[in-house]
């Protein structure tokens, strides 16, 4: 399990409260580098040794920016709604000891608790793979937990500076409420949805709604980016559960609650999986050789005895070079067992413990990338749209962030057993 930094303890003779965990979209356990300090694929979030939670206070409607400037620099947080060149609607905001707030965003100031970049899809996702453009905000959104039980977790869009504000400008689309109270969205938002049913083999997937910067759920805007602001949608609330998916334009975070993550498959169970099936000595049809998935640590590494599988019918081979049609594209092959044409790709066990609903065998993989994870896990991320660029939604594997394709965007795995 991921531990805290000491700070966050808060107290050292018994087990921290943990809030819930945030875990990134496309990555496989690890980022393809390794996790490096507030820069990686999880982010564990623990009760505060003192709460550093805040809550509005005093409202400023200034028209001068100096007398903006003077508010904002007195060392307390605070939100600027700049309406016009020479009226700013100043939101002072106190501490809360009842909660605590966690940062992320892409910015790697201090206030930001979790550093979070662009996620490519598919294997490339390493440090040679410069974005040119991120679409994820610096100081991306806020999470606010409660430190009494039940420790409920709320998101708001934005997040505070290294100078403890947020400035929503002139062109941010930005509104005064029927009671008065001043709100906002970010430039490319912050969009959520929470799964019907919470995370587990009979969920289904919910409506992505967009957080504004106090909280309120919104229908989405036409595109990413718009002035105008999408429909206030009443009987939702911006408190997450156990599967919520958090999307930053360019990254999607998923939020397992302790609760949640108590009742999920563990790196060991997943391990003891992976040696369960290899156990089995799966035996590749045709050349009769056996076949085992590589350990978790080389996940990046085709090995010898790698399974490969066929995405159109599921047969599970060891690798060959026979199969290739001169009328079909250079990664669909023939299955000689059924003769379906389809694409052949190596098999790669999912490791992120996270992305699975339930702790059953390793039997489907996705397609096209060849991530193996249980039947309802597979099932349930097959049919969750996930928004990619500033209007378009796809689902996608969890462990490489590659668009599924196919029938179904999952596959049932044909093992063939030893023969003696």
């Amino acid at each position: 399990m991921f531990s805290p930094s000491p700070e966050e303890h808060c107290a050292p003779t018994k087990e921290p409260v943990k809030y819930g965990e945030l875990v990134v979209l496309g990555y496989n356990g690890s980022l393809p580098n390794g996790d490096r300090g507030r820069r990686k694929s999880r982010f564990a979030l623990y009760k505060r040794l003192k709460a550093n939670g805040v809550k509005p206070s005093t409202v400023h409607v200034i028209s001068t920016p100096q007398a903006s400037k003077a508010i904002s620099c007195k060392g307390q947080h605070s939100i600027s709604y700049t309406l016009s060149r020479n009226q700013t609607v100043v939101v002072e905001y106190t501490h809360d000891k009842d909660t605590d707030m966690f940062q992320v965003g892409r910015s790697t100031e201090s206030p930001i608790d979790f550093v979070v970049t662009d996620t490519i899809s598919g294997s490339q996702n390493n440090d040679e793979t410069q974005i040119t453009q991120s679409t994820i905000s610096r100081f991306a959104c806020r999470i606010v937990c409660d430190r009494n039980a039940p420790y409920t977790a709320r998101i708001f869009a934005a997040g505070f500076d290294s100078s403890k504000n947020i400035f929503l400008g002139e062109k941010a689309a930005k509104w005064k409420n029927p009671d008065g109270h001043m709100d906002g969205l970010t430039t490319n938002g912050v969009l959520v949805m929470h799964p019907k049913g919470g995370f587990t083999e009979e969920s289904r997937p919910g409506v992505w709604r967009e957080i504004s910067v106090c909280g309120d759920v919104y229908t989405l805007r036409e595109t990413r980016s718009a002035q105008q602001r999408g429909k206030l949608v009443e009987n939702e609330t911006n408190v997450l559960q156990d599967g919520s998916l958090i999307d930053l334009c360019g990254a999607t975070l998923l939020w397992r609650t302790a609760d949640g993550l108590f009742h999920t498959p563990t790196q060991k169970h997943i391990e003891a999986l992976r040696q369960e099936i290899n156990a089995a000595r799966p035996q590749c049809p045709v050349g009769l050789n056996t076949l085992a998935f590589p350990s978790i640590n080389r996940k990046e590494v085709v090995e010898e005895k790698q399974p490969w599988a066929y995405l159109s019918c599921g047969h599970v081979h060891g690798y060959h070079n026979w199969g290739h049609r001169s009328d079909t594209e250079a990664n669909e092959r023939e299955c000689p067992m059924c003769r379906t044409i389809g694409p052949y790709v190596p098999l790669w066990l999912g490791c992120e413990a996270g992305f699975y609903v339930d702790a059953g065998p390793p039997t489907y993989a996705f397609t096209p990338c060849g991530h193996v994870c249980s039947e309802k896990s597979a099932k349930y991320w097959s049919q969750i749209p996930l928004p990619h660029g500033t209007h378009a939604f796809h689902a996608a594997c969890p462990f490489c962030a590659t668009q599924l394709s196919g029938d179904q965007n999952c596959i049932k795995l044909i093992f063939q057993g030893p023969v003696d």
